[in-house]
C-alpha cells in the first residue's frame, strides 16, 4: 500500500500547519510501531508537509484531525498533480519540482526511498516537466515569493523608492528578492544567519547585506519587511520590534511572513504594523488560478494518461522478483547446457561466442512470451495466474 498523509494550504491555515508540523514525526512513529514501513519520503515547504509511505496492506483506523490521508491510486494522482503545479497555492509555480527532487535525493541518501517510491517520484518529476512543456501552466507564473511582493504592493501601493528588508537568503528569500529587482526600489537589504549567502544574494540584486545580529538596525527605517527563513521560532517578536522601531513609523510598516513556522510574532500587529502571512496570499492565488484554468484542464488530461502508465509500471514492479527468479533459472540452465555442448563439439576455431550468443537468443525468445503474460496478469490483478506461474517455476 502507498500511503500519503498531508496537511497543506487547502485544508489548513498557517497556525494549524505549525501545530501539526510538530506531530508529523509522532504520526510516523505510530504507524511504524503498528505496521511494517518499507519505504518513506517526506516533503516540507512553506505551505505543505507530506509523508509518503509504502506499508503492508491494512485497515487504517487512525484519526489525525486536519490531516488528509490518501492511499494507492489517490495518493499517486496527488503526487502527479503536485509535481505539475496544480496543488500549489500559486498554480503553475516551478519551485515544487526542485523541492520534489530534493526530497527524493534526501530519502535515497537516508536509505528510506526504495524501488516503489523511487519509481513514483521519478515519474512525478517527469510528468511535471511534461506538463510544463506541453501546456502554458507556468507561463509568467508567479511564485510564493513574488506573490508576497504583490501583496505588499496591494497594501502599500507602489514600492518605488521604498526600502525593503528581505530576511532569509534561501530558496524562498531568493524568489522574493528577484521579484523585487524590477520594482526600482530605493534599497533592498538582505539579512541571513549565514552572512556569505546574504552577500551573494545582495550582490545579484544590487542591494546590501547585513549581519543577522544587526537586524534591529535594518528594521528601524524599513518600509516593507518580507521574511522567509527556516527558523523554528519567531525571529521578530513584539518586544524586539517595539524596541527597534519608532512608534510613529510602526503604523506605516508592512510585514509579509511567508515562513512555516512563522518568523514574525502575530502580536506585532498590536503595534499598528500591517502584518500578513501565507494565509493572506489566498486572494492572489485565486486570481492566478482563474488565469490558468484552461491550462490546468490540459495538464489534468496529461496527468490522467501518465497515471495509467505509472500504475502499470508499479504492477510490473510487483512481479519483478518472480520474473528475476525465472530469468536466473533460465540463465543457469543456458550456461550449463552451453558449456556441455561446447565440450562435445571440441575445437570450433574460436566460434564459442557464436554458440553462446545463439543460446542466449533462444532462451530470451522462449521466455519473452511468458514474461509478457506475467506482466499482463499483474496489470489485471490476475492473482490465480501469478500463483500458477510461481508454482511452475518454484523448483527451477
Amino acid at each position: 500500500m502507498i500511503l500519503n498523509i498531508r496537511i497543506d494550504h487547502k485544508t489548513a491555515e498557517i497556525s494549524q500547519m505549525e501545530q501539526l508540523n510538530q506531530h508529523m514525526e509522532g504520526i510516523f512513529q505510530e504507524i511504524n510501531q503498528n505496521h511494517s514501513v518499507n519505504e518513506y519520503l517526506q516533503i516540507k515547504t512553506c505551505n505543505r508537509q507530506e509523508m509518503y509511505l509504502v506499508i503492508d496492506k491494512c485497515d487504517l483506523n487512525y484519526h489525525w484531525g486536519d490531516l488528509v490521508v490518501k492511499k494507492d491510486d489517490e495518493a499517486l494522482e496527488h503526487v502527479l498533480r503536485l509535481a505539475s503545479g496544480l496543488e500549489s497555492m500559486i498554480v503553475g509555480e516551478d519551485q515544487i519540482l526542485g523541492q520534489l527532487r530534493d526530497a527524493q535525493k534526501q530519502a535515497i541518501k537516508a536509505g528510506s526511498c526504495g524501488p516503489i517510491l523511487n519509481n513514483v517520484f521519478t515519474k512525478a518529476i517527469h510528468v511535471g516537466q511534461l506538463v510544463r512543456k506541453k501546456t502554458h501552466i507556468n507561463e509568467g507564473a508567479v511564485s510564493i515569493g513574488s506573490a508576497a511582493v504583490r501583496l505588499a504592493e496591494h497594501v502599500h501601493g507602489d514600492l518605488k523608492c521604498k526600502k525593503v528588508l528581505v530576511i532569509g537568503a534561501g530558496q524562498m528569500g531568493t524568489l522574493v528578492a528577484k521579484a523585487l529587482v524590477v520594482k526600482r526600489l530605493k534599497a533592498i537589504v538582505v539579512a541571513n544567519r549565514t552572512h556569505d549567502r546574504a552577500l551573494c544574494l545582495a550582490k545579484e540584486l544590487g542591494g546590501s547585506a547585513i549581519y543577522f545580529d544587526r537586524l534591529a538596525e535594518a528594521l528601524y527605517d524599513a518600509d516593507v519587511v518580507i521574511s522567509a527563513t527556516g527558523a523554528p521560532h519567531p525571529i521578530i517578536t513584539y518586544e524586539k520590534l517595539k524596541e527597534a522601531v519608532p512608534v510613529e513609523t510602526l503604523g506605516k510598516m508592512v510585514m509579509v511572513d511567508i515562513a512555516n513556522p512563522r518568523d514574525i510574532d502575530e502580536r506585532v500587529a498590536e503595534l499598528g504594523v500591517r502584518l500578513y502571512n501565507i494565509d493572506d496570499l489566498r486572494g492572489i492565488a485565486r486570481e492566478n488560478l482563474q488565469m490558468r484554468e484552461n491550462e490546468a484542464k490540459a495538464a489534468e488530461a496529461i496527468i490522467g494518461e501518465e497515471l495509467v502508465l505509472l500504475r502499470r509500471s508499479l504492477k510490473h514492479l510487483e512481479v519483478e522478483p518472480l520474473i528475476s527468479s525465472i530469468r536466473n533459472q533460465a540463465e543457469k540452465m543456458r550456461i550449463k547446457e552451453t558449456k556441455k555442448a561446447l565440450r562435445m563439439m571440441g575445437d570450433i576455431n574460436g566460434q564459442e561466442k557464436v554458440v553462446d550468443d545463439l543460446s542466449r537468443v533462444v532462451v530470451d525468445r522462449i521466455f519473452s512470451g511468458i514474461i509478457k503474460n506475467i506482466k499482463i496478469a499483474a496489470e489485471k490483478d490476475d492473482k490465480s495466474t501469478l500463483e500458477v506461474v510461481e508454482r511452475l517455476f518454484s523448483n527451477g
